[in-house]
């Protein structure tokens, strides 16, 4: 059921819209007595997530007894990120999701429909596995807020994903990555209806009925003068929220360019990407607006690992972004990364495939680890004052030398395709 929507492309709503979205929907449920709150966490803090966390706070007093943000397996939240996003709700409300325990398996999705949804690229069951808060907790209420944007595992983030791999397992997120990855993420980013979604929503469906989860769902986008501006809020109970605020993120995030591009620039804000687990959207998120022998050219100031995790970037050292066929032969092939296909997706989907080139200017990695991956490297400090970000637009600019580049500030925030490709 809807529960509030409001949404268009030439929207702009404030922070009192999105209250009173909130404080609507919420009227409509009636009184609750405890109250779970799963926003992202701050890597996807333009999502305004935390601001109606801090909304739902308000609204709910002391009945919003916790909050857990859905990290999956990215690194915790530090306190200044935490207070950068969600302000002044106590740091006492906050609890840590550990992906490698704390977990309650709902049930499992049968091998025999993760096979048909992939069209037999894999062959293994997936767990619904979510923080075992999420059902022990004697909760009335999870709210899970998040922002719909095309993504590269399900093809639009968010809805039941926040849960089941916000506050998922190892076995449960790595499979699902994995799945993605096998079946082609070119099929995936910037479709509603994908194998992943399917085998969620058959998880969602069959196992997890009795979690009284409400949806609140962002679209963000980016206005004329490249600020933020948010187009759009749904919040209700089952997909209809979540395929209303996808078909909005297509008209919103979703750029087609009439040709390939032969030379990219994206930038990557050092407050939001240290890491290329995350950074690598600079390549998932316009590989198909790519042409074939372009330069993808990653600003990365803030890049100091491969992996957040320690084992996961270990592993990325070992085997680097080696391309699909090399990754599935060498999972096959190696207990470790086999035992971690979450990494092994990665690899996959951090691979220009060998069709174009992608130049990484991280801010503290070396040459050496950055070529030991598979990239090429070029100086931070150099690249940047040839392509200044200050005096950059998104889309395409003409350097002074006549050089035509394509730029990207912010990756996470949209999806790139040229038609031939998407197609």
């Amino acid at each position: 059921m809807i529960l509030f929507e409001r949404g268009a492309s030439s929207e702009h709503l404030t922070g009192d819209d999105l209250r009173e979205g909130l404080r609507a929907a919420l009227g409509v449920l009636g009184p609750r007595r405890k109250v779970l709150a799963i926003p992202p966490d701050f890597t996807r803090a333009h999502s305004r997530a935390g601001e109606l966390t801090r909304y739902a706070r308000e609204y709910y007093t002391n009945a919003l007894t916790d909050i857990l943000p859905a990290i999956g397996t990215h690194a915790p939240m530090s306190d200044a990120e935490r207070e950068r996003m969600f302000g002044d709700i106590p740091k006492n409300l906050f609890r840590a999701h550990n992906w490698r325990s704390d977990l309650v398996t709902l049930g499992r999705v049968p091998a025999s429909f993760v096979r048909e949804q992939s069209e037999g690229a894999v062959d293994f069951d997936w767990p619904a596995q979510v923080n075992r808060m999420v059902v022990e907790g004697g909760y009335d209420l999870v709210l899970s807020i998040g922002q719909v944007v095309p993504h590269e595992v399900i093809g639009m983030a968010n809805h039941n994903k926040n849960v089941f791999v916000g506050t998922g397992g190892s076995e449960g997120i790595g499979k699902s990555h994995f799945l993605g990855a096998a079946y082609g993420m070119e099929r995936i980013m910037g479709r509603a209806d994908t194998p992943v979604r399917r085998v969620l929503n058959y998880a969602d469906r069959e196992f997890a009925g009795d979690v009284p989860v409400v949806y609140v769902l962002t679209v963000v986008g980016k206005d004329s003068d490249g600020s933020l501006a948010t187009r759009g809020l749904f919040i209700g109970d089952d997909t209809d929220c979540f395929d209303r605020a996808a078909a909005l993120s297509l008209t919103v995030n979703f750029e087609m360019l009439a040709k390939p591009i032969a030379k990219a620039v994206v930038y990557l804000d050092p407050s939001e990407f240290k890491s290329t687990w995350l950074g690598n959207k600079a390549i998932y998120r316009t590989r198909m607006a790519l042409a074939d022998g372009a330069e993808l050219v990653v600003l990365a100031p803030g890049v100091r690992e491969f992996g957040e995790d320690r084992q996961v970037d270990r592993l990325i050292r070992k085997y680097g972004y080696a391309g699909t066929p090399e990754v599935l032969r060498l999972t096959k092939e190696n207990e470790d990364l086999a035992g971690s296909l979450g990494t092994a997706a990665h690899l996959i989907h951090g691979s220009s495939e060998g069709r174009f080139r992608v130049v990484y200017c991280p801010g503290k990695l070396s040459r050496e680890e950055i070529e030991g991956v598979g990239f090429s490297w070029a100086d931070l400090a150099g690249m940047s004052r040839r392509y200044d970000r200050a005096k950059l637009r998104d889309g395409y600019n003409t350097m002074p030398d006549g050089e035509e580049v394509f730029f990207v500030s912010n990756p996470a925030l949209g999806l790139w395709a040229c038609k031939e490709r998407f197609e």
